[in-house]
Parts: structure tokens; sequence; C-alpha cells
């Protein structure tokens, strides 16, 4: 582990860090890393521990395929997927092919425009592929090694909401299900109350969203045996639906709720969404070198919140690395560690070895490393950069570059930007006008030259022979 070597840590001392505390069924322990908002019933907490310690449990949480891909802000209940993993636990990902059809409303102002059948079906593959490449991500690295935690994972299990639905009989299921909703509940839940003040209002389709997602977590119960669901703190009003749901169809049966906290950056924004947009865990989406760097951005007053929630690094390890960051934290240590990790849980070994070669070859002066670069890894990198395709000539000097490249609307303001350093060719400044473009130090034997004005507006030139 990264860590492991940055604090010296024999490894030996580091096994026992782990035993220490990821040895130990009862997940509630990550409470005190700020990990669950609220647990439900809430006043559980001494039972759910004990059922924890007694056996293993199987623990759910959904993922509807809304999208292609899922986002930074559901790598959150990832994780505690993962930790449940970790702890000895069943995991099991839902995946909502058919209530992907009706819609959550839970934190939204306005009803989700309808998903074709066939559009929900090919972002739940994309999804399952996604998990699954995660899951074996976490196994195959060095965040889990068997021989420290002695004992192997207990493989993730996928299931899809959509095998059950389709064969059950909408009558059936109001008759024997829809008898023990109540429907004052129902329509006290918070996501409920938002919208039918709203003035779009709320459709039926989106208010029976509640009783389709309590019926599915009835379901893993007879099924899977499954007793704890995990969810964000939006779905703490369907998760009381799934418990009323089960209190009241299996009434000797006790289970259990999580919810995890909603993450917000400095200025109170959804974490993970960057001018809007949001960071994908798609490398096609938003690359590996995109992840890292979005990580190792995060400001100081978040790194050692973020450490808590998304790294598997014990608390103790987190203290002595936040002391060792303070320390310089220019060096951004805590932020570089941080990135590391989730890069390796999201996009592997090869992954993370691409994003910090990325890292160096952009940010270090490395042109080589820029030179064993493909135009399509760099577009994934430098995402917003403008590709321009030029005629390689003779005798083009930096300006008539610029210029031929779009860089600046006018000759005017290419000469004054240029000649007071504010140019960068292959991320080296460029001040004279007059040099003349060659191959080895402003054409990289890839084939491309790398333009920059100021610190972000890329512009990547492919030349043509």
């Amino acid at each position: 582990m990264f860590l492991r070597t940055y604090l010296k840590l024999s490894k030996f001392e580091y096994a026992v860090l782990y035993k220490r505390f990821y040895s130990h069924r009862n997940i509630l322990l990550l409470t005190e890393r700020g990990f669950f908002q609220d647990l439900f019933p809430d006043t559980a907490g001494p039972q759910m521990t004990k059922v924890f310690e007694n056996s293993p449990q199987t623990i759910y949480a959904g993922f509807d395929p809304t999208a292609d891909s899922l986002h930074v802000g559901n790598l959150l209940v990832i994780m505690g997927l993962l930790h449940c993993q970790r702890a000895g636990h069943r995991p099991i990902a839902l995946l909502g092919g058919a209530t992907a059809l009706i819609g959550d409303p839970s934190g939204r102002k306005t009803e989700r425009t309808e998903l074709k059948r066939s559009l929900a079906e090919h972002n739940l593959e994309a999804i399952k592929n996604q998990l699954t490449r995660i899951f074996k991500n976490h196994e195959d690295s060095s965040l889990w090694d068997d021989k420290i935690h002695q004992r192997p994972l207990t493989r993730l299990k996928l299931v899809n909401n959509a095998d059950w639905y389709e064969t059950l009989n909408i009558i059936d299921f109001i008759n024997q299900n829809g008898r023990h909703f109540r429907l004052g509940q129902m329509l006290s839940r918070t996501s409920v109350q938002s919208r039918l003040e709203a003035e779009g209002g709320m459709s039926f389709a989106e208010f029976t969203y509640q009783a389709f997602q309590a019926y599915d977590w009835l379901h893993l119960l007879r099924n899977y045996n499954c007793r704890f669901q995990l969810g964000g703190s939006d779905q703490m009003g369907n998760l009381m639906s799934g418990h009323e749901l089960i209190s009241r169809a299996e009434r000797k049966t006790e289970v259990f709720g999580l919810t995890l906290p909603l993450i917000t950056n400095e200025e109170g924004d959804k974490f993970g969404k960057s001018g809007g947009t949001a960071v994908w865990l798609d490398p096609e989406k938003t690359s590996a070198f995109a992840l890292y760097q979005f990580f190792v951005r995060r400001p100081d007053a978040e790194v050692e919140k973020l450490l808590k929630l998304f790294t598997f690094l014990s608390l103790p390890q987190i203290e002595t690395l936040m002391r060792e960051h303070k320390k310089e934290p220019e060096k951004r240590k805590a932020q570089t560690i941080l990135a590391e990790d989730i890069t390796l849980l999201v996009h592997g070994e090869n992954g993370l070895k691409q994003a910090e070669r990325i890292t160096t070859a952009l940010y270090k002066g490395n042109v080589e490393g820029l030179a064993e670069l493909d135009c399509k890894e760099i577009q994934q990198t430098l995402a917003g950069a403008t590709l321009v395709e030029l005629l390689a000539e003779p005798d083009v000097t930096v300006l008539q570059l610029a210029m031929k490249a779009k860089c600046f609307p006018t000759e005017a303001d290419a000469i004054r930007i240029i000649t007071a350093g504010g140019f960068y060719i292959n991320q080296k400044r460029s001040q004279n006008i007059a040099e003349i473009i060659s191959h080895g130090i402003h054409v990289l034997r890839n084939g491309l030259t790398i333009l920059r004005v100021g610190k972000r507006n890329f512009y990547i030139v492919r030349w043509l022979k």
C-alpha cells in the first residue's frame, strides 16, 4: 500500500493496524469516521451491534440505471458495500432495471424524463460491469490482503429487480402487498411532501416508487435473508417504507436501515459536480487522470473528511498522515494518497499508473512523458481542449502556429500574451514569437503538439503529413 511505504511502517506494524481496525464484523464502528448519518429504527443501535457480531449478515444497496455510468456521488454507497464485505458480510448490489422506468422522486423538484426500456437495459449492463470492475480492483489490488485479514472476501451478488417484477401480476402485487401500506405514512414522506407542494405536483407513477422499493427489500429478505439496507440520506423515506412493509408482512423478522451522509464541498454544492458536470466512474466519460486530479485538487479543509469516507485507512493512519501533511501542505501529501487510493479502486493498477504518468508529463515538464501519450489519451485528459489538424510546413514560427491553431482572436493579442509569458508549447513557456517550430522540440514523436494559453486553455495540434 502506498501509505505503508510513505509512513515507513513495517509489514508487521501495518498488519496489526489492519487486524485491529478491520477484523470486526460490527460495521457500526464506521460511525467514528462520520460514515453513517442515521440508523433506522433510530433506537436499534445496540440490537444491530448484536446482530452484526453474532453472524455474517446480508446487506444491500440499490442503483437505478438512469445513466450509463455511476458518478463520484455514488461512490460512498459503493464504499459502504465494500466495508461490509471487508467485515465478512455478504453484499448485494440491486440494479433497478424495473424501478428506473418509474423514477425515484427523492431529492428531485421535477419528474424525471421517461426512460425507454432499451436505454435502461443498456445503462444497467454498463453499471453492472462498472460495479464488477470496482469490486475486482479492490480485491486484486493492495487495498485488500487475504494474508493480513486472514479470510477471503465474500463475492458481490448482483441482482436486477426486473427479474421478479416481469413475472409479478399487478393485481396480485396490490392484493398481497398493497394492504400493508398506510396512505398517511406514504404521504408524510419528505420526498412526497416537497413534490406535492411544488407547482408541477407528483405523478402517480412516482408516488408508487416507494412501494416498489419496499417490495425489493422484502424480496431480498425472503430469498437471501437480507436484513440490512444501505442508502444515501435521501433514501430514508423509501427505507422506512420497506421497514414498514416487512414489519407487517413478516412480523417476526427485524430489519434495519443505515443511511450515509450527503457530501458537499466548501460552497455547499453536491459532491462530485465540477462546473455543473458530474465526475463519472466510467473512464470513457471521466478519465483516470481527471478522477485523480479531482481528488488531488481537494482543498485542505475537505481532505481529512474525504480520507475517512473514501479510503480504507484506519483512523490512526489518517491522523498520522494529516500531521505530516500539515508540516508541508504545499506538497499535498494527503490529497495525493486520497487520489491514489480512489483511482486504484475505480480504475485499477493500470488506470492509476496512467494517471500518474500523465500527471508527471503535464505538470512536471516531462516532454518525453507527453510523447508517450496518444491523441485519445490527451483528449480524455484535457477535457474541453480544442483539437486542431494542421498540415506540416517548413519554417512555421511560434506566432504563426498560435494563429493557425486559433489560440488568439487577433495577432496583436497573440504577440502581447506570448511575449508576456502566457503561452506554452508542450507545457514549456514559449516567449519568442519568431522561433521556428521543429520536430523533437515542438512536435513530439507521437505527431502532436500541446499548446496552452494561461492556466487551463489547451489546444491539441495533430500534424498531418
